[in-house]
């Protein structure tokens, strides 16, 4: 998400320059008094420089990399050094349906290239784009992700185009090629909206469109409310620039559709929509993933587009957004009929954009609480978290690189002009340096517990992150056009806002007043109202932050229900799983009314099944329905908790330096490495036999080293038996399916073969098969290999390598343990060794370990609902515990691991690159790669 501004009041004069115009004036006269202000303590312009030098530096080792070793291919895969083309990896499901074999990530990226002042790079890509790219590939598309990438991308390349025209130094060759290529891949989308309701099929066939025989697509029944209701910006765009009306049109009849289909009490809209009848499936209502863009597009829309309805609709869904789903500095799902309960206990990652969203709205207190929130997140997991929990755990550890955060981030510096938040920007791109960065570009972030990675570097991370950050960092004079007279789509890309006048064909009906009554009042925050935006004091988003400084680490906020606040001291809200006590008689009449019973079981837990019919009322069998749901989620969570988090290898050795992570998987038996912050660092040596089943016949080779065995023929721990006799000091078990990959797979855990096994002391971790075979790769071309086993992969550091290079000669085989900091987190599913002629991943149920026995089956039905094992004694924990912070030692870790010096030898940034190019050929024989 990103975006210009809007703005309402003033002036009319030329329609497309009076909300932007405004604003910015707002935006640099608050800069100019908070800038200046004393202790403010602003960043000197020399350091300004230094860092956006640094995102240029940053940008061309993404750039090169992807053009070197995956161009014409959709995207790159860093982690072997090639390109990602659909049909020859194995499916990733819905991601896969950005790419279609367009060269994606080269056409996302042009309007980056000149915003980053690089128009020779541009011209020769534009050129490459045209000579290469084809559109009409039989391949099936997502409708939402081709328009904002490739649509978007090719819009905003021709915006930028035409600039550089008119400018006289570049492009004078330049004739609307890419124009012409918007307007083909425009008409090649528009099949997907033969709908009775204009709502959009979720994909496309690029060739065949969407009811041909051989278009492979077309049965769907629903879209996300995101999908269908993010396109007007680079439909209209397209209209504008051709004088073709039939795009516009389309996507504004998706708009009204959605519009009037909104939840009337609530003024809420659900996440999945049927694109038929457009019933909604999914009822749930947030501002992250699903939702986000399309509250988005209504403000730009009014912005680029000049239609006021666009405003009156999103004023109206802001409203409802800070009245039930801002819970500050949370923003928590609700149920778009009854608002005043939660529909989750945790956030997605997407909503990051929404704060840069209200600083367009000219909310800007809730943009900065919320912003200072997620701040404090990234600082404790270094990245934000694909999902986290209200107390601020890892709920999906994923971490694709996304840019919503940096973009939030540009927009109130924009907004306060306050140099706190050119830190933040600096502490990204420390963080990307030090944990994303690889040989071959950025690899996305596995699991940000553990610092793993994933063979991933997607287009918007191009697109879009290195857009924000420079330009946090730009001043004026950097630039060679006035970024203020064009607004960013979704992915970043420039549209003019002279748009607003050209070829204006659409009768703009006011639609929205037929539906609702507007409050006024709700307008009094619409930009330009520079004096609720930027009061006089200049720390005041200092003071907003302030209370937050601590939130993640020192508080555990619950995200109080509206309900609550708003009965008082009326009517009790519902009973929450989270409070439920079973020792407490009143909680048990509650239950009894909403038709819930409790059995008492034999092993001191209780059994909660819910029979609607014997509920007081309906409302009373729905608050039943809903306790029941929110205590198996919380069961859930309590599971996971007990199994054992993922765990790290790391290879340190030259060329990697320690800037490869791999996915382990733990083991239940031997050194637990969470309480060894040091970890076990040591060269690695394939055991013979290979299974490690008997005793090893190669012991002089495997001992003080870190022994590599297959999967199969044996338990585990016999394995780890057989190798700690050999006298090895660590154990790495690869698995012989071939091909398998922790991108695709669930954590696979190690548990022991039923015997005590205390004497085993070594460490022993898992690897599925395509990350094993990267550290075998790794030893047939350098033949040393060192790797660290640990439970969370340790700070790379640039000067540590240059070091680390001066020295390589003469003590390339010295080894020098560091500490690393602890993980307690959670995931992981329980596996055991299968017996000799077994190599499925599937395990007997009286193989697993106790963590994934323990828990009973579940079943809900409208009448019966079922929750199984919670303790009598009292309710489940609440989510947070004093455990699970740590605040002082999460500091002390984090200062410790910022001077971790891996070895005495290093090597500078221009000596790793160039010895990667030379190596590159053994990453290429890297075989069976797979995500």
């Amino acid at each position: 998400m990103s975006g210009a501004a809007g703005g309402q009041g003033g002036e009319r004069g030329p329609r497309w320059r009076r909300p932007w115009k405004i604003l910015a004036l707002g935006l640099l006269s608050a800069s100019s008094v908070l800038a200046a202000a004393p202790g403010a303590g602003a960043m000197s312009k020399e350091e300004k420089r230094r860092l956006g030098n640094q995102v240029l530096e940053m940008f061309d080792h993404a750039y090169s990399n992807y053009m070197e070793h995956a161009y014409p291919a959709d995207e790159l895969m860093p982690l072997t050094c090639r390109g990602r083309v659909r049909g020859q990896e194995p499916s990733r499901g819905d991601v896969d349906d950005a790419l279609g074999k367009f060269s994606l990530t080269l056409i996302d990226t042009l309007d980056t290239l000149v915003v980053l002042n690089k128009t020779k790079e541009f011209e020769e890509a534009v050129k490459k784009v045209i000579k290469d790219v084809n559109l009409d590939n039989d391949i099936v598309v997502s409708v939402f992700e081709t328009n904002i990438r490739v649509l978007g991308g090719l819009l905003g390349g021709h915006s930028v185009a035409i600039m550089l025209k008119e400018k006289g130094e570049y492009m004078q060759w330049y004739n609307g090629e890419l124009l012409h290529m918007a307007k083909e891949l425009g008409y090649k989308l528009l099949p997907a909206f033969n709908t009775t309701s204009g709502l959009p099929y979720p994909r496309v066939n690029l060739k065949f469109g969407v009811r041909h025989p051989e278009a492979r697509t077309g049965t769907e029944t629903d879209t996300c409310t995101a999908c269908a209701g993010t396109l007007i910006l680079e439909f209209a765009a397209l209209s504008r620039f051709t004088g073709a009306s039939i795009f516009e049109e389309y996507a504004r009849k998706a708009l009204d559709f959605i519009w009037e289909k909104r939840q009337r009490s609530s003024n809420l809209v659900g996440v999945t929509i049927n694109i038929h009848t457009g019933d909604w499936v999914r009822k749930d209502s947030g501002v992250g993933a699903g939702i986000d863009s399309y509250y988005e597009y209504l403000l730009k829309a009014y912005v680029l587009l000049g239609d006021d309805s666009f405003l009156e609709r999103f004023n109206t869904h802001y409203d409802a957004i800070m009245r039930y789903i801002s819970q500050p500095p949370l923003l928590l799902d609700v149920h778009i009929h009854k608002p005043m309960l939660n529909a989750r206990t945790w956030m997605d990652s997407l909503l990051a954009f929404f704060p840069g969203l209200q600083v367009l709205k000219g909310d800007i207190r809730p943009a900065i609480e919320t912003h200072e929130m997620l701040y404090q997140v990234i600082k404790k997991h270094n990245f934000l978290p694909e999902a986290f929990t209200t107390d601020f755990r890892v709920h999906w550890a994923q971490h694709p690189l996304r840019p919503e955060f940096a973009e939030s981030t540009y927009f109130l510096y924009k907004a306060t002009g306050d140099p706190y938040y050119l830190e933040v920007g600096k502490t990204l791109i420390e963080n990307l340096n030090k944990y994303a960065r690889v040989p071959c570009g950025f690899a996305a972030m596995k699991d940000v517990r553990t610092g793993s990675h994933e063979d991933r570097m997607d287009s918007f991370f191009l697109a879009e992150m290195f857009k924000y950050l420079y330009l946090l960092f730009a001043d004026k004079e950097d630039m060679i056009f006035d970024i203020e007279d064009y607004i960013f789509t979704t992915e970043a890309h420039l549209l003019p806002l002279w748009l607003s006048t050209a070829n204006q064909t659409i009768s703009k009906k006011n639609t929205t007043t037929e539906y609702t009554e507007l409050d006024d009042s709700n307008f009094d925050w619409t930009c330009p109202n520079t004096q609720i935006l930027f009061p006089n004091d200049p720390m005041f988003a200092q003071s907003i932050r302030e209370p937050l400084k601590n939130v993640v680490d020192k508080s555990c906020p619950r995200g109080i229900s509206r309900v609550e606040e708003s009965l008082g001291s009326g009517p009790k809200p519902p009973l929450r799983a989270r409070d439920f006590m079973a020792s407490n008689p009143e909680h048990l009449e509650i239950l009894k009314k909403m038709g819930v019973s409790l059995i008492h079981l034999k092993d001191g837990r209780v059994q909660l099944v819910q029979h609607a019919v014997q509920a007081a009322s309906s409302l009373d069998a729905e608050d039943g329905l809903r306790f029941m749901q929110e205590m198996i989620e919380l069961s859930s969570q309590q599971q996971k908790e007990q199994q054992l988090p993922p765990r790290a290898v790391q290879i340190v050795s030259h060329p990697f330096f320690g800037r490869v992570v791999l996915t382990a998987g733990p083991a239940q038996f031997g050194m637990d490495l969470s309480k060894h912050k040091a970890g076990t660092r040591g060269f690695v040596a394939t055991v013979k036999p290979y299974n490690g089943c008997s005793e090893i016949t190669n012991p002089e080779a495997v001992k003080e080293k870190i022994g590599l065995m297959q999967r199969g023929q044996c338990m585990f721990a016999e394995k780890a038996r057989n190798i700690q006799k050999a006298g090895a000091i660590g154990g790495i078990v690869i698995d012989d399916n071939e091909g398998s990959s922790s991108d695709t797979a669930p954590l696979f855990q190690m548990a022991g073969d039923g015997k005590n096994t205390d004497d085993i002391t070594i460490p022993m971790l898992f690897l599925f098969n395509k990350e094993g075979n990267i550290i075998l790769d790794a030893i047939r071309e350098y033949e040393a290999v060192e790797v660290l086993l640990s439970d969370k992969a340790k700070d790379r550091d640039l000067e540590m390598e240059t070091m680390d290079q001066k020295l390589s000669e003469n003590d390339s085989h010295k080894q020098n343990s560091e500490e690393a900091p602890s993980a307690s987190q959670d995931v992981a599913a329980v596996s055991e060794e299968p017996e000799e002629g077994e190599n499925s991943d599937v395990t007997d149920p009286d193989s697993l370990s106790p963590a994934d026995t323990a828990s009973d089956s579940v079943s809900i039905s409208n009448q019966d609902s079922y929750v199984p094992g919670t303790e009598e004694a009292g309710a489940p924990e609440p989510a947070c515990t004093q455990g699970d912070h740590q605040p002082q030692e999460q500091t002390t870790e984090t200062e410790s691991n910022s001077k971790v010096n891996w070895d005495n030898k290093v090597q500078p940034m221009e000596s790793i690159l160039a010895d990667w190019n030379e190596d590159i050929e053994a990453f290429e024989m890297m075989e069976k790669d797979e995500l």
